[in-house]
């Protein structure tokens, strides 16, 4: 039988059945009910190994991989990954609370906030190990405010996020830079080119550490979109150079995250070994004396360790259209095919199912016409009782649920 495309360590297919690494789906859903999020570190850790072998060590820079958080913060994945060896990429106070909680060490944290308050800022300067980015020239301004009311003797090293003018995401709502987002609106994040030097210079000049320089351009790169992604790192490595010239010590560059899993059969995969080589090629060029890169992957570790088990709870047949209604909303379990458009979840029945595949469309149980996990889905006809399990649902799905229509959040658990 062929091999289905979606399978990995975590999810197999075998005698018309979907196990859980050894577990059938069927049993899982049995013990614990439904709906569910069901992790594997197992795949987690497989994710992580092809980063780091992709970045394997090369003229002296040794590769950092900076956890999104914000992907999934289930504290058993968070002590996972310190195990590993793993940083936190943190983008609010509580996200800095549950790193710590889990066992890293403030060092090891980079907060990456936006729109930043006063009072996120005495969370965060409250640990003068932590690295902050800066998204703003005032944001720098509430620093030095911050610093001299509450902590007057401390230094805190600190990195710039610019915006390089161009950004890349699998949708306009998750384009993080440019000028403008694909859709026109302006992008919140970052500071423009002509002021990076501007705050580097302030920032030095008020007592604070520059240590890094920082992009993230948005989420969810496949392979055509490598050459917008090449063209934003040679334009990083670029501003680099300048900065070094201009007499900063940086000893890091921070790529941000953005590689996609791969949700789809027919999604050509984001080229890692090449933006690896491309980032390694450049600085080497430059002459750049960065010690450390960094990487903030979130999705691309921990998507397609996860799934959303549901049952069926009956099939609906109305003008034509054939509706699998489902014990699960997404907004309070994987929320991200009711938000973007074009985010396709594969949604697999545990169970085969033989006949004829008719288009269905997967209905979750919130009184909200958007409450849909999947539009016309070709598949045969699942029966009253049926399991099904949602893929790639170990990212953005638990960190992002609601309590909309006042549902529970499912429960989680980890293999």
């Amino acid at each position: 039988m062929k091999r289905k495309w979606w399978t990995n360590k975590f999810l197999n297919w075998k005698q018309g059945r979907l196990y859980l690494q050894t577990t059938p789906a069927t049993e899982l859903a049995d013990k614990y009910g439904t709906p569910l999020f069901i992790y594997s570190l197992e795949q987690i850790k497989e994710n992580l190994e092809k980063i780091k072998a992709a970045f394997s060590p090369a003229d002296g820079l040794e590769l950092k991989v900076a956890y999104a958080l914000k992907a999934n913060p289930h504290p058993e994945i968070l002590r996972f990954l310190l195990a590993q060896g793993t940083w936190i990429d943190a983008v609010s106070p509580g996200e800095v609370k549950a790193a710590l909680q889990a066992g890293f060490s403030a060092e090891k944290i980079i907060y990456t906030g936006t729109s930043v308050s006063l009072e996120d800022l005495k969370e965060i300067m409250a640990y003068p190990e932590i690295i902050i980015n800066i998204d703003a020239l005032e944001q720098l301004k509430l620093m030095k405010k911050v610093r001299a009311e509450f902590y007057p003797d401390r230094k805190y090293r600190v990195a710039v996020r610019w915006n390089p003018g161009i950004g890349r995401g699998f949708n306009a709502k998750v384009t993080t830079a440019g000028i403008r987002s694909p859709n026109g609106l302006p992008i919140k994040f970052g500071i423009e080119a002509n002021l990076v030097a501007t705050v580097y210079k302030e920032a030095q000049q008020s007592g604070f550490i520059p240590v890094g320089f920082h992009q993230h351009l948005g989420s969810g790169w496949i392979g055509r979109d490598w050459p917008i992604v090449r063209e934003a790192v040679e334009r990083m490595i670029n501003k680099a150079a300048e900065l070094v010239q201009l007499g900063f010590n940086l000893e890091f560059l921070d790529f941000g995250g953005g590689i996609a899993p791969q949700y789809e059969e027919k999604q050509k995969p984001f080229p890692i070994d090449k933006y690896a080589r491309f980032i390694q090629k450049k600085i080497k060029e430059k002459k750049l004396p960065i010690k450390k890169i960094v990487l903030e992957p979130g999705k691309f570790l921990v998507a397609d360790a996860g799934v959303l088990l549901m049952k069926v709870v009956y099939l609906k047949k109305s003008y034509g259209n054939y509706f699998v209604c489902v014990n699960a909303g997404t907004f309070n379990t994987v929320p991200r095919p009711a938000i973007y458009p074009e985010a396709y979840h594969h949604i697999v029945n545990c169970v085969e199912r033989k006949g004829e595949k008719k288009r269905v469309t997967i209905a979750g149980h919130l009184c909200e016409s958007g409450d849909v996990f999947a539009y016309d889905r070709p598949m045969a006809l699942p029966k009253e009782g049926d399991l099904l399990a949602v893929l790639h649902a170990g990212a953005y799905g638990h960190s992002m649920a609601s309590r909309f229509n006042l549902r529970e959040i499912p429960p989680e658990i980890i293999l």
